[in-house]
């Protein structure tokens, strides 16, 4: 994989390029990022870049023995580890390396829902071992086969429990010429006699324009919609592909006019549109619910008086603009926890019908009657 295959990261790319030409790549870094911010690809491309047999200022060559290996994610000298559901015949995670590979090589945007749908996980807890600490200490105390750098990708250390620990002294002091590369989530949930060894790259999400881009060029998406759909993944690649993946509702549309039906109280208008949601289908639903409350979370900067902040595309903005008139923080905090309960019970499996009346009745409530939740502790004028 090679830096240009990456969607955005820009200034990231040009720090790790710039860690191989003055020399100074630590043995042991964390890439920390939020889910589908492209951590993962960055990861491979940089172990490819500094093994690379021709490379040249601004990424590897992509076509020498090296390089052919890392695009296939074949080389002797890359070793991956990550989370996986132990088995009987699953014990450490080379145990289910193609399965790996061929996820990788797909999309390498992907998060745990997306590898656990790879795998026969049941009902078990995913983790990284003390037998996959014992074999990474196994694999990296050989020599390396053929690269000069061996290079070992740890996706999600947060699930590595106290065994872990067995890791400190081969991280603290690797044999020669090898490279960790820890890619994380959450800073808190890593264990901090590691965290402690590592040295840290922040990887941002991605801007909301190189989501735009990306849709309008992967998928002929207009720039309309394409700004709709990077306005719900907000920076996350692996939600974008999944809007991409579903026939997506116009969101806009239905939702401004779902508070105007709230706010006359027209009942039988929302006992049609129940009818109409109930048939998009759950995923729809749940990026409908979260349009919602993205949309919400906007008005209450506009609000605030944070309108600078606001990133809804400008035909967006404008219905923004236009609710927010009537609206105060107090509704708006109301809907955003009524949408967000119902985010999660279509999660799990609500009857959509009767999801959808209860919280249309709920919206009129708050919008039309001021009726808020117990402990609101503000005064409506």
């Amino acid at each position: 994989m090679q830096f240009k295959e990456i969607i955005g990261q820009d200034d990231v790319k040009q720090h790790l390029l710039q860690t191989v030409a003055e020399n100074r790549v630590s043995h042991a870094q964390l890439f920390l990022s939020p889910a589908g911010s492209g951590a993962v690809p960055l990861a491979i491309a940089y172990a490819q870049y500094i093994n690379c047999e021709q490379k040249t200022a601004e990424d590897s060559c992509g076509e020498c023995t090296s390089c052919r290996k890392y695009e296939r994610l074949i080389h002797p000298d890359l070793h991956f580890s990550y989370p996986f559901f132990a088995s009987k015949d699953v014990k450490i995670a080379t145990d289910v390396l193609e399965e790996w590979r061929n996820m990788v090589l797909e999309n390498a945007y992907f998060d745990l829902d997306v590898w656990r749908s790879k795998l026969s996980a049941d009902n078990k807890q995913a983790n990284i071992n003390i037998a996959e600490a014992h074999d990474i200490i196994k694999k990296l105390s050989y020599k390396a086969f053929e690269a000069d750098t061996k290079v070992l990708i740890m996706w999600l250390p947060e699930f590595l429990d106290r065994e872990g620990n067995a890791l400190l002294k081969i991280i603290e002091e690797p044999p020669a010429k090898t490279l960790f590369i820890l890619i994380a989530q959450n800073q808190e949930q890593i264990l901090s006699t590691i965290l402690s060894r590592t040295q840290i790259v922040k990887i941002p999400k991605l801007a909301d324009e190189v989501v735009k881009q990306y849709l309008v060029e992967k998928a002929n998406l207009s720039e309309h919609q394409a700004a709709e759909y990077s306005f719900l993944a907000d920076g996350n690649l692996i939600e974008a592909n999944a809007l991409l993946a579903d026939q997506v509702n116009n969101n806009a549309g239905y939702f401004s006019e779902w508070l105007r039906m709230a706010y006359s109280n027209r009942v039988p208008d929302m006992m049609a549109f129940t009818e109409t949601a109930a048939s998009w289908g759950r995923e729809n639903q749940k990026n409908y619910i979260k349009y919602g409350i993205n949309f919400l979370r906007e008005c209450g900067l506009i609000l605030s008086g944070a309108e600078a902040l606001v990133k809804l595309p400008p035909q967006h903005l404008e219905v923004a603009k236009k609710l927010s008139g009537v609206l105060n923080m107090p509704v708006v905090e109301a809907l955003i926890n009524e949408l967000e309960k119902a985010h999660y019970h279509i999660e799990r499996n609500a009857n959509p019908k009767i999801l959808f009346l209860d919280v249309s009745l709920q919206l009129v409530k708050i919008i039309k009657f001021k009726t808020l939740p117990k402990g609101t502790q503000y005064i409506y004028t």
